[in-house]
């Protein structure tokens, strides 16, 4: 049987063979896109790793930021980098974001502070002359906290006091904040100790507060009756004493400052802790009095007080040891006269006697200064008026002993306690010279001028006598006695000029002694000019004391 043609085609196609399922496999193209995406999917996951941390500051103002530029620096080494710079949707400020490394994550806590470091003169402080070349950055105080942060507030300057400075902070409080800014220097014995941090304004709107930084180790000597004043300037005073110029630092005068000390004689008081709020005084001696135990008195005087003002001294023999605090008027119980009381401050610590470098108890010092003044006032101890000066009419409140005083007592009832006085000089001065005029006028003139002319007319009589006398017995003697007349007529002669002399003398008298002499008109004249004086002198110091420019200027012409 033989094969046919379709069967022969059949037998040449090749038979399917099956093969294995085969396991799968990449292809040469795709290893190096493989391999760059792991290395870079390791880049990747290397700086999420070591990616550092994004926070945002701040500030008023951009002044001097560029985001990709300004960096952030702590210590002067870079820890980050701003990216953006944005303003605020209130428009009020701006929002900076930045990025600090991974190893300064640790110091972004809650108190750390930024600021942006430039070119800056404030105060006394000259900083940031290096950005001038290398342009602005943020610098960075790192905080004491552990609370972490990534959103801060910068400050526009920086700050006074940094951080890891040894030292304490203070309070002080004052009515006006004078001259003092941020960076002004504390003085103790004229040697800075420390700066001014920050001033603000009281929330009544009444006062100043200062925040001080006192640095170790002289914070130990801030005690707790420590008393601080300003040192600001030059503290130039016309006083009673005359003018007083006093000054810290030729830095205070330029910058101001504040200075402080503790009282002397008050034993060893212990330190204040920090931040304790103490009261900052105008001048040293404010401080010094409101420092001091003060007893307060009451003065009545019934003459003028003009030329007496608040704040005059109460002197002891060249010694302030008070103040005047208080003038006022009163009018006396019968409705007849006035009276000026006059409230003082009384420091005692002149007078109390001192035990090992300290005062007595406050009790037993009471007691003790009670006895000494009632004793002292028994022995002529009193209060008057002085005049300071004669050119400014300015007066003080002198206390000493005054002999021939009538017996007086303190009236410790009153409140405060009423303390005896005596007239001033310048009262007693008037008093006396208006007695003598009124002596002089009070004199029986008139009687003494007709007590005279009767006198004189009486010798002229007795003369008249004996020149009739003598021609007699000129005629009637025998001539050998005729030369012991002559003799005694010289004598007589002489008497008779004597006489003469006597009368013109007696003459002279008269005319100075009648009422209407001249020499009578010009000695009341010029005992009334003499008042006239006192008086005047009294006028041009209340003249000057309320326009003491007129001294340089001249007195000013009245339209």
């Amino acid at each position: 049987m033989t094969d046919t043609p379709e069967k022969n085609a059949l037998d040449d196609i090749p038979e399917a063979v099956s093969e294995p399922k085969r396991r799968f496999s990449i292809q040469l193209v795709w290893i190096i896109p493989i391999v760059a995406a792991l290395i870079g999917l390791s880049i990747a996951v290397k700086a999420y790793i070591d990616r550092g941390q994004v926070i945002t500051i701040t500030f008023k103002t951009g002044e001097g930021l560029e985001a990709g530029k300004t960096k952030l620096k702590y210590k002067d080494v870079m820890i980050g980098e701003v990216k953006s710079i944005a303003i605020s949707n209130d428009r009020s400020h701006v929002v900076v974001t930045a990025e600090v490394t991974k190893d300064a994550r640790g110091l972004m806590v809650k108190d750390t502070r930024f600021w942006v470091v430039r070119a800056r003169i404030s105060g006394g402080n000259v900083s940031g002359l290096n950005t001038l070349l290398g342009g602005s950055y943020i610098g960075v105080e790192a905080g004491t906290y552990t609370e972490p942060r990534e959103d801060f507030v910068g400050l526009e300057s920086p700050p006074a006091v940094s951080v890891d400075v040894p030292g304490r902070q203070f309070v002080l409080h004052s009515t006006e904040v004078g001259s003092l800014d941020t960076g002004s220097p504390i003085f103790f014995r004229r040697m800075q100790v420390g700066q001014v941090v920050g001033t603000e304004l009281d929330r009544d709107g009444k006062g100043v507060t200062v925040k001080i930084f006192i640095r170790s180790p002289y914070d130990k000597f801030i005690k707790v009756n420590t008393y601080f004043w300003h040192a600001s300037g030059i503290d130039l005073t016309l006083s009673a004493s005359g003018v007083k110029v006093d000054t810290e630092s030729m830095v205070s005068i330029l910058l101001g400052g504040i200075s402080f000390e503790e009282p002397e004689g008050k034993g060893d008081a212990p330190p204040a802790p920090p931040n304790t709020i103490f009261s900052l005084y105008a001048t040293r001696d404010d401080a010094a009095k409101h420092a001091a135990a003060v007893e307060k008195f009451v003065l009545v005087f019934k003459e003028s007080v003009r030329g007496l003002a608040v704040g005059a001294p109460v002197d002891l023999r060249g010694v302030t040891v008070g103040e005047v605090t208080k003038i006022d008027v009163a009018l006396n119980a019968k409705g007849t006269d006035f009276t000026v009381p006059v409230e003082i401050q009384f420091y005692p610590n002149h007078l109390l006697p001192k035990a090992n470098g300290q005062e007595k108890a406050p009790e037993t010092g009471d007691r003790m200064l009670r006895r000494l003044l009632d004793d002292m006032v028994a022995h002529g101890f009193r209060a008057q008026i002085k005049s300071a000066s004669l050119l400014t009419g300015q007066l003080y409140v002198a206390l000493d002993f005054v002999p021939g005083t009538r017996p007086a007592k303190i009236d410790w009832k009153a409140d405060p306690p009423r303390f005896p006085t005596v007239p001033g000089s310048m009262e007693k001065l008037q008093k006396n010279l208006i007695e003598i005029v009124q002596r002089i006028e009070k004199l029986p003139l008139e009687q003494i001028a007709g007590d005279a002319g009767t006198t004189i007319r009486s010798l002229d009589s007795t003369l008249k006598s004996a020149d009739q006398l003598l021609k007699n017995m000129d005629r009637n003697l025998v001539p050998e006695a005729r030369s012991v007349l002559i003799e005694s007529r010289q004598a007589i002669d002489e008497v008779k000029k004597t006489l003469a002399d006597a009368r013109q003398t007696l003459g002279g008298a008269n005319g100075v002694l009648a009422p209407d002499a001249p020499v009578q008109i010009d000695l009341r004249d010029t005992m009334r000019e003499v008042s006239r004086a006192a008086q005047s002198l009294r006028v041009l110091g209340d003249y000057l004391e309320q326009h003491p420019e007129a001294l340089i200027r001249g007195k000013k012409q009245e339209k």
